[in-house]
């Protein structure tokens, strides 16, 4: 594996399982240092740290909730103060809150409130405090959803709905950040085998759903973390303001 993140540092918020402790061992393998925060596991936390420590990065785990805007600041000082900069901010962490449609009379709108809170308002304060603070020529990531774009089923339009917003968003703090040729990103998967997805979706993917995709599979975790990990790479140093599909062709 090519070291190509060799003396960065990246940021991976809800780094502890699914798609971002994935996220967390592919930057590890290509050189990173790694930071990154969760809400609850400790244990899970712990695994990753072990994990990365052995692949012979140095990293810090942060417990930290993504739902209190202003845990945001402490964060990021927290990666400063360990590793001195930092160079790379993976925005993952988000929940999903579907299969409801809004006309339904039980719908649960505190989650689905908690899921904007967490999605967006916590999305974006991550990157506030951390843009100050990050390297000329880093890079920051949003981990997106096809749902910001293309919703092809029913039951997740306030989960579409905080995707989209982060297209938009990202584009913005690409135009700011520009200048300080800091690359901003959104990498859009389909579904992919996580416990978000499971909690959504239960055991299997529904052979309705399987047929709207052209390439008939989910991602895997790797054929996404490696596309996280060439647009965190200096290959993609003049890729900015893009919102990349990764879906199998779900959005055709």
């Amino acid at each position: 594996m090519s070291k190509t993140l060799q003396g960065q540092v990246a940021l991976v918020t809800g780094g502890s399982r699914g798609l971002g402790s994935a996220i967390v061992t592919k930057l590890a393998s290509m050189g990173a240092d790694i930071a990154f925060s969760y809400v609850s596991s400790d244990t899970k936390a712990a695994e990753v740290v072990e994990k990365i420590e052995k692949m012979g990065s140095r990293v810090i785990a942060i417990k930290s909730d993504q739902a209190d805007p202003a845990s945001a600041k402490p964060l990021v000082k927290r990666v400063i103060d360990t590793f001195g900069k930092l160079d790379i901010l993976i925005n993952n962490a988000a929940i999903a809150v579907q299969g409801q449609t809004i006309d339904d009379p039980n719908l649960d709108t505190e989650n689905l409130d908690r899921q904007w809170q967490i999605n967006v308002m916590g999305t974006i304060a991550n990157t506030r405090a951390a843009a100050p603070v990050l390297s000329t020529g880093g890079k920051i990531i949003f981990i997106g959803s096809l749902l910001g774009t293309h919703v092809p089923f029913s039951g997740a339009a306030d989960y579409a709905g905080t995707k989209a917003a982060l297209t938009a968003y990202a584009k913005g703090v690409a135009r700011d950040l520009g200048g300080k040729n800091i690359t901003v990103n959104v990498i859009q998967p389909g579904v992919m085998p996580t416990d978000m997805a499971k909690d959504v979706l239960g055991d299997g993917v529904p052979d309705q759903l399987l047929d709207l995709h052209p390439i008939r599979r989910i991602a895997t975790l790797e054929e996404v973390t490696s596309l996280v990990g060439f647009i965190a790479s200096p290959d993609a140093g003049y890729m900015t303001g893009g919102i990349i599909d990764i879906a199998g062709g779900l959005s055709i």
